[in-house]
């Protein structure tokens, strides 16, 4: 169970600093304390296995508090993203079916005029107070009890029980929860140790969201080592040359992150003025790593270890790759690597059958780190976890959408994907949803969003909109629209409104033709692409 780890690191490291904020620290026996207490106040209040518990905080001691006192407690937590909208907030609490929500007193007004129906509690971190001393102050928000066959804290411990459901962009505009086991992260966690070797002197940056499936790693097997987690200020995501003083000063032993940041840390971070011995690992993960970026950032730090991780949140991690050099000729991307010890592959084409070495196929992924299945929604669970194999090798199997090759050495290569979804500043974007939300405009006839390479960032989402006859349509409404009901990430850089979309001899949208199109719209305005409010 993920909660056995603090609790183990807390009787071998208790004085030991756990994690890190700003000016404030946290040793693994106040971490230890504070949860416990924490997760005795949540099962007070009927929270336990079976319940899921939202954490709507910007990322800080009480947020590292609140994941580890739900877990203690037999629930599960639900990150959720401050930077966006209320509105997709509150689809997720409905479609999480969230017994209790804790949060701020800055943020919580914002969301519950939203909800409509507000959880059975409502826990508020106390402003200005250390966690370890005051915790949440708890307000009961309606009459409704958390329901008692699903209540109170159980002492054993099921490591397929809910851990934490972490929600993606999905196609029909509803995000998707992603369920994860106690047993499917701890198959993560634990082989991520290993592999990057941790031990309790490092000090591993948490730069990703808690919604972001890398802040695993950060939070879990940091705590697994009796390490020290620091927490990256948020501000400093858009000033590279702060950044790299930052983790100067910091002493980060270990780095992990999404290539768009590390880019820009090599681009302009002004890198040789620092000293980086102490920087042993940096992985990268998410998205696609320009070559040329990369052999930039190894030439100003040639001691760390570099590893390419690779694998959706369904998966967790399934695949790495060790860096091991560049040759001066390479300009395609690195490989996305071979299986982790915990899990099994392969690769196989539009009938079905194992692809041979060198041909094209979907990478489908079988082992112990597979998600449960998405929250409250069977037929896309259905859809994406498939059993394959006979007898003894019949098992799950969850289907990518993921295009890879294997190359002769053993490799796998990533070639791109098999729907529309995108990845953007590590972001899985589903390009659907985006439609979906701007077809809710009063004003659109037709809309198409199309996904423009960009060597930074991955790709930058840009949008053709087509209005309903007689009625004015505007690109920058339709942007204050967006904004309104999607995250910053997901948010077009560029929004077109013309008489019709081009569309094939079939009559669809000819999405080659439009992607063409839109890329000769003015150049991407970097500000919009910097100007976003949290780690990627």
């Amino acid at each position: 169970m993920l909660h056995h780890l603090l609790i183990e690191s807390a009787a071998k490291y208790p004085d030991r600093t756990a994690v890190i904020d700003r000016a404030e620290s946290m040793s693994y026996r106040d971490l230890d304390r504070a949860s416990a207490r924490l997760a005795d106040e949540l099962a007070a209040r009927g929270a336990g296995p079976g319940n899921r518990i939202g954490l709507y905080l910007d990322k800080s001691l009480h947020t590292i508090v609140a994941v580890w006192g739900v877990l203690r407690a037999g629930a599960a937590y639900v990150p959720l993203d401050v930077a966006s909208p209320a509105k997709r907030v509150a689809r997720i609490v409905e479609n999480g079916d969230l017994c209790a929500i804790l949060t701020t007193s800055k943020r919580w007004p914002g969301l519950a005029p939203e909800l409509a129906r507000a959880p059975s509690f409502v826990g508020v971190a106390q402003a200005g107070q250390r966690p370890s001393e005051t915790g949440f102050a708890f307000e009961p928000w309606d009459a409704s009890p958390v329901p008692a066959d699903r209540g109170a804290r159980a002492d054993d411990d099921d490591p397929s029980r809910t851990a934490y459901i972490l929600y993606t962009s999905g196609s029909t505009g509803q995000p998707k929860g992603v369920v994860l086991s106690h047993r499917a992260a701890r198959s993560f966690v634990d082989w991520a140790g290993d592999t990057t070797q941790l031990v309790p002197s490092d000090v591993v940056s948490s730069h990703a969201p808690l919604h972001f499936d890398l802040s695993v790693f950060d939070l879990f097997s940091t705590c697994r080592a009796g390490a020290t987690v620091v927490l990256v200020p948020p501000e400093l995501n858009v000033f590279p040359r702060n950044l790299a003083d930052w983790i100067a000063q910091q002493r980060i032993t270990v780095w992990y992150s999404v290539p768009s940041l590390l880019s820009r840390l090599a681009l302009s971070g002004k890198l040789e003025r620092h000293d980086w011995s102490q920087l042993r690992q940096i992985i990268f993960a998410g998205e696609v790593f320009p070559v040329a970026h990369l052999r930039r950032l190894r030439e100003h730090i040639p001691g760390a270890r570099y590893w390419n991780w690779y694998g959706p949140t369904e998966t967790n991690v399934c695949t790495a790759y060790a860096v091991d050099a560049l040759p001066p000729e390479q300009t395609a991307p690195v490989p996305i690597g071979t299986a982790c010890a915990n899990c099994n592959l392969v690769v196989l084409d539009d009938a079905g059958a194992i692809c041979e070495r060198g041909e094209a196929g979907e990478l489908y992924v079988s082992g112990p780190s597979l998600m449960t299945g998405y929250q409250a929604m069977p037929e896309a669970t259905a859809q994406a976890l498939v059993v394959r194999g006979e007898g003894n090798e019949r098992a799950l199997w969850y289907r990518t959408g993921d295009l890879v090759r294997e190359d002769a050495a053993g490799p796998l290569h990533l070639l791109g994907r098999r729907d529309g979804m995108i990845k953007s500043r590590g972001y899985r974007i589903e390009l659907g949803e985006i439609e979906s939300i701007l077809y809710q405009h009063p004003g659109v006839a037709e809309v198409a969003a199309v996904a423009v390479p960009d060597e930074e960032i991955g790709h930058v989402i840009r949008v053709a909109a087509v209005g309903r006859p007689g009625q004015s349509l505007e690109a920058g409404s339709l942007r204050a629209f967006c904004a309104d009901r999607l995250p910053a990430y997901m948010i077009p850089v560029s929004i077109e409104v013309r008489g019709s979309l081009p569309r094939g001899n079939t009559g669809k949208v000819d999405r080659v033709r439009l992607r063409q199109e839109l890329s000769r719209v003015l150049e991407t305005p970097r500000g919009a692409l910097d100007a976003r409010p949290d780690a990627t």
